[in-house]
This record gives structure tokens, C-alpha cells and sequence, in this order.
């Protein structure tokens, strides 16, 4: 029931949730099972699925599928390559924080990064239908910006004119982690 409860909260009314959460103990043992691989584990299921059952419509090729080890292979590696995105973005944003004027927590930047995550996550089940619906997913995935800022304002507590630049660059960096992680993950694609 919590983890019904954390992700209507925080996609809802986030700026209520950040408060709640902030008060909570941040440690990633707690997070993971709790949390972050119930949602984490959607989109490379719904991958799998996609690529490997329903498959890919390429125009006057027909549809291609993936074999099933190739896409379970991926699926792993992607479900992998995301948790260790959550830990390494939530490492980023505490080795930030002094830049920022935002007060150093490992705990709070944990938990920014975790609970950042859920829109991406979440619309990762859209991926059963490869390349018909990624711009949704793409799109939905952005709301996962505005929580990381509410995320850092709130729980890293930098000064307000330096939280959107703060925003702007753990965004930026993540985006490049994720593209590494992307390609480590496409290699295991055949």
C-alpha cells in the first residue's frame, strides 16, 4: 500500500510529498526493495515484451522481433543499468550540492534522485508497443524534471535562485549517464 500511496503522491501533489518524504530516513537499502525495483523493473519488462513478442514495425520490412535471449538479455541489463542510474544520480546530486550553496545529505539526494524517477518509470510500460508510443513516453517522463527540482529545492535546500541551475545541470549530466547506460544496454540488443 505504501508504495501505491508515494507514487500518487509524489505525481500528484508533489510538493506536499517532497515535505513528507524529507522527514524520512533516505537509505537505499529501505528504497530499493520498497520502492525503487517495483517501479524500476516496468519499462524493461514492457521492453521485453515489445521487442521481443510484439516487435517493431519498420516501414515496407514488416515487423522485426528481437530473439527471446537477446531481449531478456536487454531487459536485464536495462533493469540493472537502472539501478545504478538511481545510485549514481543520487551520488551526482549530493557531490553537486556545495556548488549550489545546498546543505551536503547523501540520505536527501538519494531519495531526490529515487523518487524523481517514478514518471519515467511508470511510463516505461508504455514501451510494449516499441517506437509507436516513445515520444509518449518521452513526454511523460519530463514531469520527472519538475519533481527533481521540487526534489532538491525541498530536500537539498539550495538558495532559490541557484535551484533551477542546480536543476539544470544534474538534469544535464544525467542525461548523459543515461546515453552511456543506453549504449551498454543496446549491446546486449541482437
Amino acid at each position: 500500500m505504501y508504495l501505491l500511496e508515494r507514487v500518487k503522491g509524489i505525481l500528484l501533489n508533489p510538493k506536499a510529498e517532497w515535505e513528507i518524504i524529507a522527514g524520512e530516513p533516505g537509505n537505499p537499502k529501505d528504497l530499493y526493495p520498497g520502492y525503487i525495483i517495483p517501479l524500476a523493473v516496468i519499462g524493461p519488462v514492457a521492453n521485453f515484451i515489445g521487442i521481443s513478442v510484439v516487435g517493431i514495425s519498420v516501414p515496407m520490412a514488416g515487423t522485426i522481433r528481437i530473439g527471446f535471449w537477446g531481449g531478456l538479455a536487454s531487459a536485464i541489463a536495462g533493469f540493472a543499468l537502472a539501478l545504478a542510474l538511481v545510485y549514481v544520480v543520487g551520488l551526482l546530486i549530493d557531490a553537486l550540492a556545495p556548488t549550489f550553496g545546498a546543505q551536503k545529505n547523501p540520505a536527501q539526494a538519494f531519495k531526490v534522485a529515487a523518487y524523481s524517477m517514478t514518471p519515467g518509470w511508470l511510463a516505461g510500460a508504455l514501451n510494449v508497443f516499441p517506437g509507436f508510443l516513445s515520444i509518449l513516453v518521452f513526454l511523460i517522463s519530463l514531469y520527472g524534471f519538475y519533481l527533481l527540482y521540487l526534489g532538491i529545492l525541498t530536500l537539498m535546500r539550495p538558495p532559490q535562485q541557484k535551484a533551477m541551475a542546480y536543476t539544470a545541470v544534474v538534469i544535464a549530466l544525467t542525461v548523459v549517464i543515461s546515453m552511456i547506460f543506453g549504449a551498454i544496454s543496446a549491446v546486449f540488443v541482437r
